[in-house]
């Protein structure tokens, strides 16, 4: 049994079934989608718990992601691990580069404008292809998200995790 208060972060989920032999489908939150593999031990929920797995075997076929995890034999063994979110510990991640962060490090965080005006919180990241783009939710009813790049040294100035605070250069349109 985990220690349920260690952090974890979630790199992926567990699909649905492949073939008859209790292979399943994996969706992962890693970059290059294939590094999800690298990680071991995983860990996934079940009913509000956190238990470890064994991967028995893993592949990459085409675009897709497949895992063999142990004793599990048949797509209706699999089929009960449909949606899992798969995690691994905190510690697990290897160390970052100074200016470098991790996503999940970002999310929550309160993003001001040069104008010292609190634009929102960083409510999820979205890639888009050319750059990421933090996506603020400022909290007020009738206002949309606002969307920033996520281009260090053009509009992201500054980020600092122990003040929980990005610092942008940023102008809000009325």
């Amino acid at each position: 049994m985990q220690e349920e208060n260690k952090p974890r972060i979630v790199i992926g989920r567990i699909g649905g079934a492949h073939g008859v032999k209790g292979w399943m489908k994996i969706m992962s939150f890693t970059r290059p989608k294939e590094n999800i593999f690298k990680y071991s031990p995983w860990l996934i929920q079940i009913d509000e718990s956190w238990q470890p797995i064994e991967v028995e075997d893993s592949q990459l076929r085409g675009e897709r992601l497949l895992i063999k995890l142990a004793d599990i034999e048949s797509p209706e063994q699999a089929r009960l691990y449909m949606n899992c979110d798969i995690a691994i510990q905190r510690e697990q991640l290897p160390d970052l580069e100074e200016g470098e962060y991790y996503w999940h490090d970002l999310i929550g965080l309160e993003v001001i404008n040069q104008e010292q005006v609190s634009l929102g919180e960083v409510s999820e990241i979205a890639e888009t292809g050319a750059n990421d783009v933090l996506v603020l939710y400022s909290g007020k009813k009738d206002k949309k998200n606002i969307l920033i790049p996520l281009v260090m040294d053009v509009y992201v100035m500054q980020v600092d995790l122990t003040a929980r605070q990005i610092r942008v250069d940023w102008q809000i349109e009325d």
